[in-house]
């Protein structure tokens, strides 16, 4: 794919599966083991075995080798397998190196998988304790001696300088929190089922690291979440109405860093999601207007509102309100802050269901979903359809 011309792989592949365990915040059972339950689930909901899977995929922050989940979970011979980095920004990129590999015939059934124990285990959220010399290391060796240790940290500097250049206080982030556990309390898997939230429950949360309050910040979760990956053609045998891989894009901005990107023009955009964006329009010939669901990555929730602007679904400083008015069916399963943190994979199976006609919050008619990947790192997008 090229930043300047529209790629040839929509309508090529197809997600024909999805599995997931129990969303919990003690799994008490090793990740490789959420793993492979989540890989079968996946196979089981496609109506494949492990016989039939020849790729996988997944992050390389997963602590699962394909080699060691292949072996766990029955399946024989790889002739693909891939990871992707950057955390939850490498999300609907599985997906494109799985729709790529089907589409170029390297692989016939590729899983995508992510699994672990992130609040029982390593909790991402305790920060920056022990760092391995990389330059990725060094990069934020510039930032941690002034205290931004922390993921809620990093994002703050951003937060606070939208705010600042729009005019706005802290609560318009308030609309993201309260849209999302809206939904997570009328969907069973969620950990926050049956528990909404009011403007005034946002505002009340105590202070993480300003402006950035506690339900501004997504969760800490144990669990797995697998996507089965195949062909157009062979999709329509299957038993599952197929989410068709529409488009697919990764995207790394000008002078990017992994959270830490301060010494661009300005901290109030989100130039990784941009490219994103353009090639996901380009490659798909589609706009805004054209997309029926939005399933975007919520780690904080002042990135989703420069998601929708970075996508031109509102104008810069505008999110907050377009978010308010419902503007746009959003994140339908609750997503991170009210589902589950699953490194934005949860959030795709959602997408899933949405083309099916299967979520517990269904949109009604909805054929096509936009999918967004972890936000301040390299990142990756979907557009989903259905098929025909």
């Amino acid at each position: 794919m090229s930043v300047r011309r529209a790629d040839s792989l929509g309508g090529r592949a197809a997600i024909v599966g999805i599995g997931a365990t129990e969303f919990s915040k003690d799994s008490g059972r090793s990740e490789l083991k959420l793993a492979v339950e989540a890989v079968r689930a996946a196979l089981d909901d496609a109506g494949l075995t492990p016989a039939d899977v020849d790729g996988l995929v997944t992050f390389t922050m997963d602590t699962s080798p394909e080699i060691t989940v292949a072996q766990a979970a029955g399946i024989g011979e790889l002739s693909f397998f891939s990871r992707i980095h950057y955390g939850g920004g490498a999300a609907c990129a599985t997906v494109q190196q799985a729709a790529l590999a089907v589409a170029s015939g390297i692989a016939d059934v590729v899983v995508c998988y992510r699994a672990f124990n992130e609040r029982s285990g390593r909790r991402f959220g305790s920060g920056v304790q022990r760092r391995e010399p990389t330059a990725e290391g060094a990069a934020l060796g510039w930032n941690l001696p002034y205290g931004l240790l922390t993921p809620a940290s990093w994002v703050a500097m951003a937060a606070r300088r939208y705010l600042h250049v729009y005019g706005l206080g802290p609560e318009v982030f308030g609309h993201v929190a309260v849209l999302d556990r809206r939904h997570a309390a009328r969907n069973p898997a969620a950990y926050f089922h049956g528990k909404p939230i009011t403007l005034a429950d946002h505002a009340a949360s105590r202070w993480i690291v300003d402006p950035l309050r506690l339900l501004d910040c997504c969760q800490e979760t144990d669990g797995g979440q697998a996507l089965v990956v195949t062909s157009v053609e062979r999709a329509r045998d299957l038993p599952r109405p197929p989410a068709v891989v529409v488009a697919a894009a990764q995207g790394a901005g000008r002078s990017q860093e992994q959270m830490t990107s301060y010494y661009r023009d300005g901290l109030t955009a989100l130039p990784e999601t941009a490219v994103v964006a353009r090639q996901l329009w380009r490659s798909s010939g589609l706009s805004p207007a054209d997309i029926d669901v939005g399933i975007l990555y919520d780690h904080f929730t002042p990135f989703v509102l420069m998601q929708l602007e970075e996508f031109g679904f509102c104008g810069p400083g505008e999110g907050g309100a377009f978010v308010a008015a419902d503007a746009l069916p959003l994140n339908t399963h609750g997503g991170q802050l009210g589902e589950a943190y699953l490194h934005g994979m949860n959030g795709i199976a959602e997408a899933v269901r949405q083309i099916r006609g299967t979520s517990v919050n269904q949109v009604a008619g909805a054929a096509r979903t936009l999918v967004t990947a972890g936000t301040g790192v390299p990142t990756s997008g979907l557009v989903l359809g259905a098929d025909g």
